[in-house]
């Protein structure tokens, strides 16, 4: 009987020092502590006291250990993240290569939390328990964490791997989105035209606000979606895709919306830009919109790769290099790029412009990224660079306040110093009287003597704004002009050699003979214009 006792205790002791060895060697390494920790949390295996010796002590009681140790699976749970054990370090003397220290960091995501070793036992360090409340609260924000502890989990009835409450908060969950979008549609359509309208055109409701509409809803949606599925604590894989889904949905509608943003700016400004004087405005808007709406295509989809964990500094170290590269081969492109900046800034002439550079001679029709383009006056097209354009002496006559017209009116030789003087007067008055000359700067005079005429120079300018009115104004002075040297008896003259003879037997001299003084020429003169009065 002795025996047997003895026997009992031996096997007895045993056993007992075995459970005693069982859990430090259990957590021996990184993974040991984490598997104890996830196992007996699942539903075949519960065990929360059990789970909660994953956890350092600090002091903290048994049962708040355990309900700590239940957040903690909630928040990997929660987030979306899958923890495969096989992945885990089983090194009981793993370090961390970036501190060096004994300890396992569980997901970038969250690298407050971590196992670290205590003397040879891994568990989940203090500084990490004392966090798991406060990240609990991030990813249940809003008061869902409160829910997630009052929702009922009906662990009894389940089907395809959730329980019969998660199928219950997927179709109400999307029954409140399909609903939450549909109002906010409808609310924010109306409130873009009915409050909006009021304070802008009617056209920028309706062109640009109202579609706004679809994403900001959308927007709204994809974040209360993005708040209520870590309550629904689906399974780590399914609820992770679902969550980067979401992640990946909320900066598509913000950048869908930053777009609308940046039509509504360039609906706005386009009209600003046609009030403008500055025909060049009408061009830079929509230059600086395809830009600016590039910019935001390009931040969007750095935003989408960041929320699916994509590393994007390779992604910009090789864009780098290759923009170089790219650089390097596009020279003229970028030499053109910056030329169209330095016309847009210096902004040496405008649309319909009239411009002469080298073999450039035509109107200014549009300025592109590239290129600057010209119409002729053979109404062909051409395209020039724009750095060529920056880089040469460009006269425009479109900045003309005033368009000369310089021209010299020959008369014959013959005709009397007298008449001239009344002429030339007679001249100066009609330029004078037309609406459209410059009253203050005027050169008419007797100028120069041809080989074969009088030559009286008619210099004079034209305030009108484009070259079809300066042709209409250039014939009606001419006109006038001759109009007044036919009421003078002014001949004009024109290159000629005459074998002059001065007179012949039993004719007439050629020779004109004027009879009348400087007063009567001056007398006809005033009568030629009281004429043209009446």
């Amino acid at each position: 009987m002795r025996y047997i006792f003895a026997l009992v205790f031996v096997c007895f002791f045993v056993q007992l020092k075995a459970q005693e060895n069982n859990l430090p060697t259990s957590f021996r390494t990184p993974r040991a502590a984490i598997e104890n920790h996830l196992k007996y949390l699942q539903e075949e295996s519960f065990n929360d006291l059990q789970a909660a010796r994953s956890l350092a002590r600090a002091g903290i009681p048994r049962t708040e250990r355990a309900d700590l140790a239940i957040e903690l699976k909630q928040i990997f749970d929660g987030s979306g993240h899958y923890i495969d054990l096989e992945d885990l370090p089983d090194d009981p003397n793993y370090l961390d290569s970036l501190s060096g220290e004994h300890k396992y960091i569980i997901t970038e995501e969250f690298p407050d939390l971590y196992v670290k070793k205590y003397g040879s036992t891994w568990l989940y360090s203090s500084e990490s328990v004392e966090k798991i409340e406060e990240i609990h609260n991030k990813v249940f924000p809003f008061g869902t964490s409160k829910l997630l502890k009052k929702i009922a989990h009906n662990e009894e009835h389940e089907f395809l791997g959730l329980y019969y409450w998660q199928y219950g908060g997927i179709l109400a969950l999307i029954i409140i989105a399909v609903v939450l979008h549909k109002l906010l549609s409808f609310f924010l359509r109306i409130f873009f035209l009915k409050l909006l309208a009021k304070y802008l055109h009617i056209d920028v409701a309706n062109k640009v606000l109202y579609p706004a509409a679809k994403p900001i809803s959308l927007l709204i949606v994809a974040v209360v979606i993005r708040i209520f599925l870590p309550v629904l604590q689906l399974p780590p894989y399914t609820g992770g895709v679902f969550i980067q889904i979401a992640d990946a949905a909320i900066p598509v509608f913000v950048t869908m919306l930053f777009y609308r943003i940046v039509e509504m700016a360039e609906f706005y400004f386009v009209g600003v830009a046609h009030r403008t004087d500055n025909t060049l405005d009408d061009h830079l808007v929509p230059m600086i919109a395809k830009i600016m709406r590039g910019f935001v295509v390009v931040v969007g989809f750095v935003a989408v790769l960041r929320s699916f964990k994509v590393d994007i500094w390779p992604l910009l170290t090789g864009l780098s290099i290759g923009g170089l590269a790219f650089a390097l081969a596009a020279q003229d492109t970028l030499r053109n790029f910056f030329g169209s900046l330095m016309i847009f800034l210096d902004k040496p002439f405008q649309i319909g412009d009239w411009i002469t550079s080298d073999k450039i001679d035509g109107t200014v029709e549009e300025v592109g990224f590239r290129s600057t383009r010209i119409r002729t006056f053979r109404d062909s097209v051409m395209y020039v660079p724009n750095a060529e354009i920056a880089n040469k002496m460009v006269d425009n006559h479109g900045l003309r306040k005033y368009r000369r017209f310089s021209t010299r009116l020959s008369i014959t030789y013959d005709t009397p110093t007298r008449l001239i003087e009344v002429f030339v007067d007679g001249i100066k008055r009609i330029v004078e009287e037309h609406p459209y000359t410059r009253k203050d700067y005027h050169n008419i005079y007797l100028n120069d003597y041809a080989g074969s005429a009088l030559e009286i120079m008619l210099y004079i300018f034209f305030q009108v704004p484009d070259w079809s009115n300066e042709l209409r104004c250039r014939q009606e002075v001419m006109l006038e002009v001759n109009k007044l040297a036919e009421h003078l008896g002014v001949r004009f003259a024109f290159p000629t050699q005459t074998l002059f003879v001065e007179q012949m037997p039993g004719q007439k001299s050629l020779t004109p003979e004027y009879d009348q003084t400087k007063d009567q020429f001056q007398l006809e003169m005033e009568n030629y214009f009281k004429n043209k009065e009446k």
